[in-house]
């Protein structure tokens, strides 16, 4: 795995902020504040012209204001920017068999990447089913595109790199796809784990992006770590959970899910949140957003800089109308359906979820005086 561009700056200035006189150091003990959302395609001109109304000028505008204020602004890209060639996924049998689309392939105009850039978003996620819709061409204009904006992208060789307070961290993403140099493997536990123990040699702390898992209203649940991989339309999504874990074990300070395309259950592991599925965020024309499908949210997390722990965070409730744009959802249905799979999910509370989104972690017990003078825990 190639070093992130910058990553050498980054070191000199995490040197240079760790000599910083007692106000500003006062600072780094801010914590880490990351701003995540889910599934973002903002109009495809293929294999049918399906763009937004004023060329998708203020899509972003209802939940603007719920995006502000973060040291790290994340969402998922589902397909690239460019602005030629022709879909490499799906050939004609799939996209259209008795009338029903089996098969999807998106291509937003690389202009629009204005509108990412206006919503404060300064790393998106390219490790996903969607990035080789226009292959290798494709995903070069969308890098481009990202790069032009100033918006670090996360996939495979690509690690969005910060430098937060004189802390470095990492954004690195997975995918249930074939390992490429734009995504890691999330089915490769053994892969993944020297992946983001490699990064945690170099960086502070590492947050993990994945998108996997099945997908729509039959998917609002997630399997357990030792149930079988998860499989949608024939695909092996693998086991967010097993792979979740596997990844905080390695070092891992927070991981982000998606994919989905619905609302999943949080947890607490090891002092780490873990989001199973972020939902849709903005997704214009060519998605369900219906029920669940339509109950998004952003996620306010905060992580202390110095342990990489979970400290606090709140759900903000969003919802998609207008065939696909991101409004407040008065009726908070995100929040009560995450706070609904959590509690099924949680043998020992970790985490509680306010009726209001807000996430507060729950510690672990301290151990008793008994357990702590038992000989298995005597030298």
């Amino acid at each position: 795995m190639k070093r992130p561009s910058g990553f050498i700056a980054l070191l000199l200035l995490s040197v240079l902020l760790s000599t910083l006189p007692p106000r500003e150091a006062a600072l780094a003990a801010d914590p880490l504040t990351v701003v995540a959302v889910g599934d973002i395609m903002m109009g495809t001109d293929w294999p049918e012209d399906l763009l937004p109304p004023r060329d998708g000028a203020g899509m972003f505008d209802n939940v603007l204001e719920s995006l502000r204020g973060a040291d790290i602004v994340f969402g998922n890209l589902e397909g690239p920017l460019a602005d030629s060639g022709e879909g490499v996924k799906c050939n004609r049998k799939r996209r259209a068999k008795g009338g029903k689309t089996l098969c999807f392939e998106f291509r937003t105009p690389t202009r629009y990447i204005k509108h990412l850039e206006s919503a404060g978003f300064n790393v998106m996620n390219v490790a996903n089913n969607h990035t080789f819709d226009f292959g290798l061409e494709g995903v070069e204009s969308t890098l481009a595109a990202l790069e032009e904006a100033g918006i670090q992208a996360t996939g495979g060789d690509n690690v969005a790199a910060f430098c937060i307070r004189g802390k470095a961290v990492a954004v690195v993403g997975f995918s249930y796809s074939p390992p490429s140099p734009h995504s890691h493997s999330l089915q490769d536990l053994l892969s993944a784990m020297e992946i983001v123990g490699g990064l945690k040699e170099d960086f502070d702390l590492v947050i993990v992006s994945f998108h996997g898992g099945a997908e729509g209203k039959d998917a609002l649940r997630v399997p357990d770590a030792d149930e079988v991989d998860e499989v949608f339309a024939g695909e092996n999504r693998g086991n967010v959970v097993r792979f979740a874990r596997t990844v905080i074990d390695a070092g891992a300070d927070l991981v982000i899910g998606h994919g989905p395309h619905v609302p999943r259950a949080m947890e607490v592991y090891k002092r780490k949140l873990i989001a199973y599925s972020l939902g849709n965020f903005l997704t214009y024309g060519r998605f369900n957003i219906q029920g669940s499908s339509g109950a998004s949210y952003v996620l306010r997390a905060e992580i202390d800089l110095e342990t990489g722990n979970f400290s606090s965070g709140v759900i903000v409730p969003v919802e998609l109308l207008d065939r696909g744009i991101p409004f407040p959802d008065p009726e908070k249905k995100a929040v009560r359906i995450i706070r609904e799979l959590t509690a099924e999910r949680q043998v020992e509370p970790g985490l509680v979820i306010g009726e209001d989104g807000v996430l507060t972690p729950v510690a672990p017990p301290e151990p008793s005086s008994t357990e702590q003078s038992s000989p298995s825990n005597r030298d």
